[in-house]
């Protein structure tokens, strides 16, 4: 009877120790979870996914999280993490840059006709002028100035070849602030491309491209839009009244050469500051 009692008391133990050693094991396994499958995954990772497995149908991949590839490179000083997936990436993005480089349309930016001054600071753009004593600024962002419908038909599924794919046009809302010497107060509008006027067709009377989506006075310099002020929104507005807004702008060189203009002008700015980005992302990756 006692023998028996150890049996099983031993026979207990090792049932606990290989339950123990499996769970251990479990966080190596389950993090093969965190990589995308192949059938969603970018090429570039696709490629380091059969490089580092012994067979698709194998379902063994012991080359993914080795000690070689989660510690830092011996030669660099950055003290960050390098893996193979990270040399990988870095690879793609050198491919990308390339690219970007060999499509780039303006590699300086273009020029606005009228005289207008450009000044630059980072994503954001302001073109001002003076004209018989008034001072005209126009102030524009470009980040997420490429309308979503772009994307829309990259996903279509359809093969184009390059001169069928879409350009890319960066679109931004752009607000236009008017001062005159003797006033307190700015005239501000704020501006955005309407999708349904960007395009127009052959034989078509052309249209505004261009629209005012809100109209109100400001303090002059003020870089924020105060809540405070009246603001007279255009979506209820008589046509005549807007019509005349639409004069006042045109009056001051706002119209749709300028439009276009500065279309050009921002996917100029845009297209730059992506490569610009990925050239920095490319250093993060690779610590440069």
């Amino acid at each position: 009877m006692l023998k028996s009692v150890v049996r099983a008391v031993g026979a207990a133990v090792r049932v606990s120790s290989a339950t123990t050693s499996t769970a251990r094991a479990l966080p190596l396994s389950c993090a093969t979870l965190r990589f995308p499958s192949s059938a969603t995954a970018r090429p570039f990772t696709r490629s380091l996914w059969m490089l580092n497995s012994n067979g698709a149908s194998s379902g063994y991949r012991p080359k993914l999280f080795t000690s070689k590839g989660l510690h830092p490179s011996v030669s660099c000083g950055c003290g960050g993490l390098h893996t193979e997936g990270d040399k990988a990436f870095g690879d793609f993005l050198t491919d990308e840059i390339k690219e970007e480089k060999k499509i780039q349309k303006n590699k300086t930016l273009p020029k606005m006709s009228g005289g207008w001054e450009l000044e630059l600071n980072g994503t954001e753009a302001k073109l001002s002028r003076n004209v018989s004593g008034e001072k005209i600024s126009v102030t524009f962002n470009i980040n997420n100035s490429i309308p979503p419908n772009f994307e829309e038909e990259m996903e279509q599924g359809q093969q184009k070849s390059a001169e069928e794919e879409p350009e890319i046009v960066s679109t931004p809302n752009f607000v236009v602030e008017v001062t005159k010497q003797a006033a307190k107060h700015s005239l501000v509008f704020d501006c955005h491309f309407p999708e349904d006027e960007m395009s127009h067709g052959e034989g078509e009377e052309e249209s505004d491209i261009f629209a005012i989506r809100e109209v109100s006075f400001q303090p002059e310099g003020d870089s924020d839009w105060k809540e405070t002020s009246y603001t007279l929104n255009t979506d209820s507005l008589d046509w005549a009244l807007y019509d005349h807004l639409m004069d006042f702008l045109a009056d001051r060189g706002i119209d749709n050469t300028f439009a276009d203009e500065l279309m050009e002008l921002s996917t100029a700015v845009e297209h730059q500051e992506y490569i610009k980005f990925l050239e920095d992302l490319q250093g993060f990756v690779k610590c440069n």
